[in-house]
């Protein structure tokens, strides 16, 4: 698949400008990823399409993501992001920000999918949104995540976010075929990479989908981050 450029004038179309002066807030998406190890098997990444009420990207095919709360601060763990992953993060935000982030990808997917990325471990009782993965018995282990991309909504948005895009093989997850959606993506599929590239995409998940093709391939490649300086969408890369 051909890694395309950024495209600016659908980004501005999926999200017009409404005014105001909304500060982006810190999120997290993970990019789940099966097959290709064998000829015949093409990569899959797993999608879901929000859902037609939403005020932001209705109906556009996204993956599983969403805003960091204040208990991703404090969230267990077991495995630590790798050092390449913390060392990339680390340089634009402090570790413990870094580590939450990993937290929130991994919390917004088992929210959304029912996808459990983690090891097992003894039920725990806690308050807040990590109440039913812990319950379910399990610890997020954030060594098996890699970093791919970061973007940043451009201004004058209805809503706006400073995302960091992660990315995981189905191997890390518990029970991969267990998916259980909490409404808020209407329908969730692993799709082969050609195939997403052809549904109705936010131009930044399409932008994404390009470099996960590439960093299958070439897991050093350096890292995307997608912004708006001057009223111009850039794309820097940074090792």
């Amino acid at each position: 698949m051909k890694h395309q450029p950024f495209d600016a004038a659908q980004d501005l179309a999926d999200a017009p400008r409404t005014g105001g002066g909304q500060k982006p807030k810190d999120a997290a998406t993970l990019i789940l990823t099966r097959g290709g190890a064998q000829p015949g098997s093409p990569p899959e990444v797993l999608m879901g399409r929000r859902a037609p009420g939403h005020v932001f990207m209705a109906s556009k095919w996204v993956f599983p993501g969403g805003r960091i709360d204040r208990a991703d601060f404090t969230a267990a763990s077991t495995g630590e992001l790798s050092s390449d992953v913390a060392r990339r993060l680390e340089a634009e935000i402090p570790a413990r920000r870094a580590r939450a982030l990993a937290l929130t990808a991994v919390r917004e997917t088992f929210e959304e999918t029912g996808l459990i990325l983690g090891r097992p471990a003894p039920p725990a009782s806690v308050a807040g949104p990590w109440r039913e993965y812990r319950q379910a018995g399990a610890l997020p282990d954030l060594s098996v995540l890699s970093y791919v991309a970061r973007a940043i909504t451009p201004p004058g948005r209805t809503r706006r976010f400073d995302a960091r895009f992660f990315m995981a093989p189905v191997e890390a997850l518990r029970d991969p075929d267990r998916i259980e959606g909490s409404g808020e993506l209407d329908e969730i599929a692993w799709l082969p990479l050609d195939q997403a590239q052809a549904l109705d995409l936010p131009a930044i998940t399409r932008f994404v989908l390009g470099e996960v093709a590439e960093r299958l391939s070439h897991p050093d490649r350096p890292l995307p981050f997608v912004r708006m300086v001057r009223g111009r969408h850039v794309v820097e890369h940074q090792d």
